[in-house]
C-alpha cells in the first residue's frame, strides 16, 4: 500500500523489539527512513543489523540514549536534527499495590512514560510547523481509561500522554502537522509472550491455554479474546504516521481489541 510517506525521516523511541520495531518495519516498507532507538546499545544495534538486512532502499540509523530525564533526550536530539514523524513509542510498567508505589516511583514513571515525548515534541513540533508537515503520535494503552488497580500509576501516565497529544494538536491549527493518541490493548510483545510462556510452563499448559484464562478473568471485556499482534498495532501506527490520515488530528485512536467498553 503506498501510504505517500516515503522519504520521510520518523524517529521511534523504544524501537528495539515489540511494537516499536514492528512499527519501524511497516515504515521501512513504505519508504520511509527510519531511525530506532534504545537504551541498551547492543539491543540497537541488532535492530538496525535486522532492518538493514530486510530493506536496502532506505537509510535506517540506531540512537542508544536513555529517554528518562533531560539528558538522555537532549543526547537523542544532538544527533537527529530533521525528522518528519515522532512517535513515542517509549513506555514502562510495573505492576505494585498503590500504598507501596514510593514518590520516586511515581516521578520516574511519569518521567520515562510522559516527559521524554514531552521533551521531544517540545524540540520537533515547532520544526514540523515551519516546514508545513509532521506527525507526532503517542503510544497510549487502555489502561489510560481503565485504569488498573494493580499499577494506578502506570495508568496516569497513559492518561497523561493522551491529554498532551490533544493539547500539542490544538497548536497545529491551519497546518499539514498532526497530533494524535494511540490506544493500544494487550499485545503478544517479547516480554508478554516470555511471561506468558514462563506461565504456562510452571501450570503444565499451553500459551493457547494461559491466553483463555487471562481473556476470561483479567481481560474479560476484550471483543477479540485474544493479545493482537504487534504488526497489528502497527497497522493502525503507520497509518497515523502517513499522508492519508491528513484529516486526523486531536484523536484517540484505538487498536484495543475492544478492551474498553465505549464507544467513544
Amino acid at each position: 500500500m503506498n501510504l505517500k510517506i516515503a522519504g520521510k525521516i520518523a524517529l521511534i523511541t523504544g524501537s528495539t523489539q515489540g511494537i516499536g520495531f514492528a512499527t519501524a518495519k511497516k515504515l521501512c516498507e513504505e519508504g520511509v527512513n527510519v531511525i530506532i532507538n534504545g537504551r541498551n546499545e547492543h539491543k540497537v544495534d541488532i535492530a538496525v543489523k535486522k532492518l538493514k538486512a530486510l530493506y536496502s532502499n532506505v537509510n535506517i540509523v540506531g540512537i542508544t540514549a536513555d529517554l528518562k530525564d533531560n539528558d538522555g533526550c537532549n543526547k537523542l536530539i544532538s544527533k537527529v536534527g530533521h525528522i518528519d514523524i515522532l512517535i513515542n513509542n517509549l513506555g514502562i510498567f510495573e505492576p505494585k499495590e498503590f500504598k507501596d508505589i514510593t514518590e520516586n516511583e511515581w516521578l520516574h514513571m511519569f518521567n520515562v512514560n510522559v516527559m521524554s515525548g514531552v521533551r521531544l515534541a517540545q524540540h520537533y513540533l515547532y520544526r514540523m510547523i515551519d516546514q508545513n508537515w509532521g506527525r507526532i503520535i503517542f503510544i497510549t494503552s487502555e489502561s489510560a481509561i481503565q485504569i488498573p488497580k494493580e499499577m494506578i500509576h502506570y495508568g496516569m501516565t497513559k492518561t497523561a500522554q493522551i491529554s498532551v497529544s490533544r493539547g500539542i494538536a490544538e497548536l497545529t491549527r491551519g497546518t499539514n502537522v498532526t497530533s494524535n493518541a494511540i490506544v493500544v490493548g494487550p499485545s503478544k510483545s517479547e516480554g508478554v509472550v516470555q511471561f506468558m510462556e514462563d506461565f504456562a510452563k510452571q501450570n503444565n499448559q499451553s500459551f493457547k491455554e494461559v491466553e483463555k484464562e487471562f481473556f476470561k478473568n483479567i481481560r474479560p471485556t476484550s471483543l477479540i479474546q485474544r493479545f493482537a499482534e504487534v504488526e497489528e498495532d502497527a497497522n493502525m501506527i503507520v497509518y497515523t504516521a502517513s499522508s492519508l490520515s491528513s484529516a486526523t488530528n486531536g484523536a484517540i485512536l484505538r487498536v484495543d481489541g475492544g478492551v474498553v467498553q465505549s464507544a467513544f
